[in-house]
C-alpha cells in the first residue's frame, strides 16, 4: 500500500496479454489441499495459485468504499481491466467505520454492496481475499469506536467478521477473509493510539490492545486470533482465513513468526506476509521469506517494486515460486495505457502493470 516513484525502471515491452478464468464460467470453490501444502479448485482438484491485486484505492487516493455507491460501473470496469491482464484474486479492504453503525449494529446498505461486488467477482472469475477491520482514514472511524476499550473493541470487530462471512459464505467467489491489515504485536509500553502506521494520509497498521496489564503477549495475540477466526467461523465455515502482517524477519534478521506461531496461529488456514524486496538485496529477502515457510501454504499478499526496479520483483518472484504459493501487487483503477508517458509516475505505473500481463503465462500456465 506504498506508492513511491523510483527513478530506475526497468521497463518490459510488447502488448498486454491476457490469461485467466474465464469470464461467465461457474467458479470453483477454493479450498486447501488434502496434505494442506497448497491450494486447490474443490471439484476438480486443479492447484489454484493466487496471482493478483490490492485494488485498495484509485488513481485519486480513494477508497473503494468512497466511491462504490455512485460509480458502480467504475469499479465492474476496474474488474474486467484486473481479469484481462491475467489476474485471478483482488484483495479487497474494508473500513470497520464504513460496516459498522454502532457496536451491534452492522451497516446493512454497506453489506449489501458487498453482497453486489461478490456478484461482480463471480461474474469476471476473479476470487476476493477480504481484509477487514481497516481504519485507513482516521476521519471514518467512528467517535464511538475509537474509545472503546480493548475488549468491547475486540467485541465489534467480531461483530464485522460475523457480520461479513455472513455475506460471504454463500459465494464461491470468496478466495480468503484476512482479519486485519498489519495488526502490530503487543507492546511492552502503554500506548495512546490505536493507529500507527501513517503515510500519505492513511493509516496502514493497529494495535490490538493498547496495554498489556503485565499479561503474556502471546496469550493476548492468540485470544484475538481466536475471537475473530471463531467469529468468521460461527458466519462461514468454509472459506479459508489468514492475517497479513509485517514480515519483520525482512528488518531484523533472525526473528520469528509473531501471529503465524503455532501457538498464535493455529486457526489460520494459511501464512500472508507483505514483501518489497530491496535491489541489491535480494538473497537475503528470500532468506527472510523462508522465515515464514511453516508448514502452510504462503502467499505475498502485497508486493511491489517499492525498493526495486521491477526487474529486481522480478528476481524476487522467480527466487521464491518454491515458498510462496502465490502472489499479490497493486492495482489503483487505471489500464496501463491510460497513464501519461511523459510523467515518471505514469512510466512507473505503466511498466508495472505491463509487467504483471507479461508474468502471468508464466505463473498460471495453461
Amino acid at each position: 500500500m506504498r506508492l513511491l516513484l523510483l527513478a530506475v525502471l526497468f521497463l518490459v515491452p510488447g502488448p498486454l496479454m491476457t490469461q485467466g478464468t474465464p469470464v461467465g464460467v461457474k467458479m470453483e470453490p477454493i479450498v486447501m489441499s488434502p496434505d494442506g501444502s497448497h491450494f486447490i479448485y474443490q471439484h476438480s482438484g486443479k492447484r489454484f495459485t493466487p496471482w493478483g491485486f490490492n485494488y485498495d484505492h484509485d488513481a485519486e487516493g480513494r477508497l473503494l468504499e468512497d466511491y462504490w455507491e455512485s460509480e458502480w460501473k467504475t469499479v465492474e470496469s476496474d474488474f474486467r481491466e484486473m481479469h484481462d491482464m491475467g489476474a485471478n484474486v483482488v484483495r479487497i479492504h474494508l473500513q470497520l467505520g464504513k460496516f459498522m453503525n454502532g457496536p451491534r449494529e452492522p451497516n446493512k446498505p454497506a453489506l449489501r454492496r458487498l453482497s453486489r461486488l461478490l456478484k461482480v467477482a463471480e461474474k469476471t472469475g476473479l476470487y476476493l481475499d477480504l481484509t477487514g477491520l481497516g481504519n485507513y482514514h482516521r476521519q471514518d472511524t467512528p467517535d464511538w469506536y475509537a474509545s472503546l476499550e480493548e475488549q468491547e473493541r475486540w467485541n465489534v470487530q467480531a461483530e464485522f467478521w460475523t457480520a461479513v462471512a455472513g455475506v460471504g459464505s454463500g459465494s464461491p467467489a470468496i478466495f480468503c477473509y484476512d482479519l486485519m491489515n498489519e495488526p502490530l504485536w503487543p507492546s511492552k509500553d502503554k500506548q495512546t493510539d490505536w493507529l500507527a502506521g501513517e503515510l500519505g494520509g492513511k493509516f496502514f497498521c493497529q494495535r490490538i490492545t493498547l496495554d498489556l496489564k503485565n499479561r503474556d503477549a502471546r496469550k493476548v495475540a492468540a485470544a484475538w486470533v481466536n475471537k475473530l477466526t471463531d467469529a468468521i467461523r460461527s458466519g462461514d465455515k468454509k472459506h479459508l482465513i489468514t492475517l497479513g502482517v509485517i514480515p519483520w524477519a525482512l528488518t531484523f534478521p533472525g526473528a520469528k513468526p509473531t501471529f503465524h506461531a503455532a501457538d498464535i496461529g493455529r486457526n489460520l488456514d494459511f501464512v500472508s506476509v507483505h514483501f518489497y524486496p530491496e535491489t541489491g538485496k535480494i538473497p537475503e529477502a528470500v532468506k527472510a521469506l523462508k522465515t515464514y515457510d511453516i508448514g502452510k501454504p504462503l502467499v505475498i499478499e502485497e508486493m511491489f517494486p517499492l525498493k526495486s526496479t521491477i526487474a529486481g520483483l522480478d528476481s524476487f518472484i522467480n527466487a521464491s515460486r518454491d515458498i510462496a504459493e502465490g502472489y499479490i501487487g497493486f492495482y489503483w483503477g487505471k489500464p496501463a495505457e491510460e497513464y501519461d508517458s511523459n510523467q515518471m509516475a505514469g512510466i512507473f505505473i505503466r511498466a508495472w502493470l505491463r509487467y504483471f500481463a507479461e508474468k502471468t503465462p508464466e505463473i498460471l500456465p495453461d
